[in-house]
């Protein structure tokens, strides 16, 4: 079997990377295998703190495996917004909370994602070192026109987690990111300037013009 062709990521990298967005509403139509294996190679090319390559990867697209975990992603959610927030229910998150209204979307949907991709971690390995892999994989979802978000889960359902997916107690939980064909558009994104959040020589210098 051929391997995965990465000139299917020919988009512009400063394409890709200005309209990459968090894309939290997903159409239910699965993505094709060798879609999966291209993004997955990706991710592993990224750098690792000593070459360590301490990421591991989980892809689910078992549609009642999804729809399960689905349930529990949706524990978690809340149970980090009473954690943060105090929120306990949809009417607790203010209207001008567009983020937060559009998460708790996602937390009643991602149990009809088409693929969600577990990105974990052999005991120990940094977080440092496995960011890097997840990005590569979002910005490849996003050349092949796949939305994706970053999530977390709570420690109340990590135990659950893990022997629903029979994780052994030495790989390490980092994200949750769900895949599909965006209901809605790629960026662009609204970010403030880096000129706002960069010094230069010197903390507080602000970086030339």
């Amino acid at each position: 079997m051929p391997g995965p062709d990465p000139s299917r990521l020919a988009m512009p990298l400063g394409e890709a990377i200005f309209t990459q967005r968090a894309i939290r509403r997903l159409k239910p139509d699965p993505i094709p295998v060798e879609d999966i294996r291209l993004i997955l190679e990706a991710a592993v090319k990224a750098p690792s703190g000593g070459n360590g390559q301490f990421a591991r990867f989980l892809v689910v697209t078992d549609p009642a495996k999804i729809a399960e975990f689905g349930a529990l992603y949706h524990e978690a959610w809340w149970a980090k917004r009473r954690d943060f927030e105090g929120w306990t229910k949809p009417e607790d998150i203010p209207a001008d909370r567009a983020v937060s209204q559009s998460a708790m979307r996602l937390a009643n949907e991602i149990g009809a994602a088409p693929c969600i991709v577990f990105v974990l971690a052999t005991k120990g390995g940094p977080a440092n070192s496995v960011i890097t892999c997840a990005q590569n994989l979002m910005l490849a979802a996003r050349a092949l026109g796949i939305g994706s978000v970053p999530t977390t889960l709570h420690p109340q359902v990590m135990d659950r987690f893990k022997a629903m997916f029979a994780i052994p107690e030495d790989i390490d939980f980092h994200f949750c990111i769900p895949l599909g064909y965006p209901r809605g558009n790629f960026g662009p994104t609204n970010r403030r300037p880096s000129a706002e959040l960069t010094s230069w020589d010197t903390w507080g210098n602000p970086a030339p013009r």
